[in-house]
């Protein structure tokens, strides 16, 4: 069999994202008709284990022999890679997730790029704005589930495709996604959770059952019913949705996205004979917090804030009613004099609560979080040397005479707040 010259093409999201009109950021090429030994000889390193990639000497850009796939396991490991001189830039592309992932560009000797090669019709569905799957074989990855779902979330106007929808429901209820590696699926949560519209990823992985498998205490809000007055939204699922794209609009970090999704896990399991109320939903909601995190292994700084926000996002709201003790305490509780930054973005992930709500919720004011970072600041800048000092004689009683201090510190401060908010209404 005669092989032609290797050629070589610019693939996957390069592509598709230059069509969008997008910065194109991580650029990966494909290699047809070459071999691992012309790669070296060529001066490329190899770093692919599994299957030949290599970084070009100059850009370190990678650069992968053109490869076919077979399934023979569970999981996404459990494939077979064959990659030879004869397998077509087409059948590299059939191996993809997506039809707006399966178009390549070839590289042409002077640099540019040449004519689109779209053998999966990748350009309409970006254009109609569907993601489609490229064959049937999407069913035999996991993962894709996971990405089909985050680009819902990086594109929000984009829709699964119906049979898309339905493959990845099948994969579900065959058992294919029991094989997911919970790093994995961290790995595409936290990236879909850092997208423009985080809640989309969860109404995918809602709508193929991905979410009552994986996160089900995420699962059990939707239907859950919350007092209208403070939220006009009523479900608990939306309501947690909309806190959600809340963070992504206020641009919170990847920790705290991911404590505005875990905040009102509690809400799940309140018993029905109080609801709509949802009394003790904070406390409830700490050991709900852990065992997602622990399921899907979630970083200990995003478990850690998840479950403080879970315990304390009700309080910042009664600022008006607390005592100066109380708010040493929550000092305490949260580590914020260790920690500052943390507490800021407690508060942070608290004013999302608040504006991620039905009506006119979104335009509320949160005077409390202001308040709080001026309380907190007030208790970093005293020097406590001095009382230490003193007491060193008796330290067993330096914790209280600390505290007592701080209370001294911000009582006038607290008091005068309070009596500016006197008609002001907590939310609950």
């Amino acid at each position: 069999m005669t092989i032609s010259t290797p050629k070589t093409y610019q693939v996957g999201g390069a592509v598709r994202d230059a069509l969008l009109g997008s910065s194109v950021n991580d650029v990966d090429y494909v290699v047809v008709g070459g071999t691992p030994e012309a790669m070296l000889a060529a001066g490329f390193s190899p770093v692919g284990k599994d299957f030949p990639v290599f970084l070009h000497p100059e850009t370190h850009e990678e650069y992968a022999l053109a490869r076919t796939e077979r399934k023979v396991g569970q999981g996404y490991t459990g494939f077979a890679v064959h990659y030879a001189p004869d397998v077509t830039l087409e059948d590299d592309l059939a191996r993809r997730d997506l039809t707006i992932n399966a178009m390549a560009r070839e590289v042409l000797p002077n640099g540019a790029l040449g004519e689109l090669v779209d053998p999966y019709q990748g350009e309409a569905d970006l254009t109609n704005k569907v993601l489609r799957h490229v064959s049937p074989a999407f069913c035999e990855d996991p993962v894709r589930i996971l990405r089909v779902a985050r680009f819902a979330a990086r594109w929000a106007d984009f829709t699964v495709a119906p049979e898309t929808m339905t493959l990845m429901k099948q994969m579900v209820s065959s058992g294919e996604t029991a094989a997911l590696v919970p790093e994995r699926i961290w790995q595409e949560i936290a990236r879909g959770l850092m997208e423009n519209k985080p809640s989309r990823m969860i109404e995918v992985l809602r709508e193929c059952g991905l979410l009552r498998e994986w996160l089900p205490e995420v699962d059990a809000l939707f239907g859950v019913p919350q007092r209208a007055d403070y939220h006009p939204e009523i479900d608990t699922g939306i309501h947690v949705m909309m806190v959600l794209d809340m963070s992504a609009r206020m641009n919170l970090s990847l920790e705290s996205r991911y404590a505005a999704l875990c905040h009102d896990l509690g809400k799940g399991n309140t018993p029905a004979d109080i609801l709509p109320r949802h009394t003790g939903h904070e406390a409830r909601g700490v050991p709900l917090t852990q065992a997602l995190s622990t399921r899907i292994r979630a970083p200990r700084a995003c478990t850690d804030l998840a479950k403080m926000v879970a315990l304390d996002h009700t309080t910042f709201y009664y600022l008006p009613e607390l005592t100066a003790g109380t708010v040493i305490d929550v000092f305490k509780r949260t580590d914020a004099l260790r920690r500052p930054e943390r507490f800021q973005d407690m508060l942070l992930c608290t004013q999302a609560d608040t504006r991620g709500r039905g009506g006119d919720y979104p335009n509320h004011p949160t005077p409390w979080f202001e308040a709080w970072k001026t309380l907190l600041a007030r208790v970093l800048d005293m020097d406590i040397q001095p009382l230490v000092t003193q007491w060193q004689n008796e330290p067993a009683k330096i914790p209280a005479v600390l505290h007592q201090a701080r209370c001294e510190a911000i009582a006038p401060i607290l008091l005068e707040w309070q009596n500016s908010q006197k008609n002001a209404m907590p939310s609950a």
